[in-house]
């Protein structure tokens, strides 16, 4: 690949109920592939384990991708992370973030709870959030003459929505995940940076899900690729017309 003047990154790699999935057609590995296809990408994820197949898949297929170790959750971690990738980037500018961190996923009745695992959800939802965007966006805010506006993404779920019975720790975290989007979108965007809250509302339709029915109708699950195409759909968006929330839901999903 050619010298580029802009790159991506991309945020979250854990947990069963991330974006960043390593399966053969999982939504992060989709959304990473897609701005692949524009940028070279870095990839944030705890573990070495669930970013080096993409990053070789990217590179086998004549792209650049990075991985970089990352705890979302841990302000020296980012720091570290946005460091080495703004080294990486040299006079290049950042294009996109996409924080796809959804953190446990812990269904239990409230009096059951304990204190760290309501605060696992604050942690990686607003936390994580907070540190990715606190990072992410003065790179985004030098990213002049570009193609596109510079663009945050939040990859999130219904729960930021409604706070089902035993679910307060994940929708506690994806409230304050959607708060921390709009009030960015509201200061930034003015700036030229489009910040986008994404809800993913529906099963996605991957290798662990195959088993699962939903419904007898055809395309009932979530295609990854279609997020895919979704975010940079929103990456590409003019600014006269930003999107600055999206449902993503099947058609045939009840709601």
């Amino acid at each position: 690949m050619a010298a580029s003047k802009a790159w991506a990154v991309v945020a979250g790699a854990t947990g069963p109920w991330e974006i960043f999935w390593l399966t053969e057609a999982t939504r992060g590995a989709c959304v990473a592939r897609k701005f692949a296809q524009a940028y070279p990408v870095a990839l944030l994820a705890r573990k070495p384990a669930n970013y080096e197949p993409i990053v070789q898949e990217i590179e086998a297929a004549g792209g650049k991708a990075i991985g970089i170790s990352t705890d979302v959750s841990d302000s020296a971690s980012v720091k570290n992370a946005f460091e080495k990738l703004d080294k990486e980037m040299g006079d290049a500018q950042l294009a996109a973030a996409v924080f796809n961190v959804g953190g446990s996923f812990i269904k239990k009745p409230f009096l059951e709870l304990t204190e760290e695992e309501f605060l696992s959800g604050m942690d990686a939802n607003g936390k994580g959030g907070f540190l990715f965007s606190r990072a992410a966006l003065p790179l985004l805010l030098k990213a002049t003459n570009l193609e596109y506006p510079p663009t945050l993404i939040f990859t999130s779920a219904t729960a930021a929505m409604k706070g089902s019975a035993y679910c307060a720790s994940f929708s506690t975290g994806k409230f304050a995940m959607r708060s921390l989007a709009q009030s960015l979108a509201r200061e930034f965007g003015p700036q030229g940076v489009h910040v986008a809250h994404a809800i993913i509302d529906g099963v996605i339709d991957i290798e662990r899900t195959k088993a699962w029915k939903v419904s007898d109708a055809p395309d009932a699950k979530i295609s990854p690729h279609a997020i895919a195409d979704s975010y940079w759909f929103l990456h590409t968006q003019h600014r006269s017309c930003f999107t600055n929330e999206i449902d993503i839901r099947p058609y045939v999903e009840k709601w």
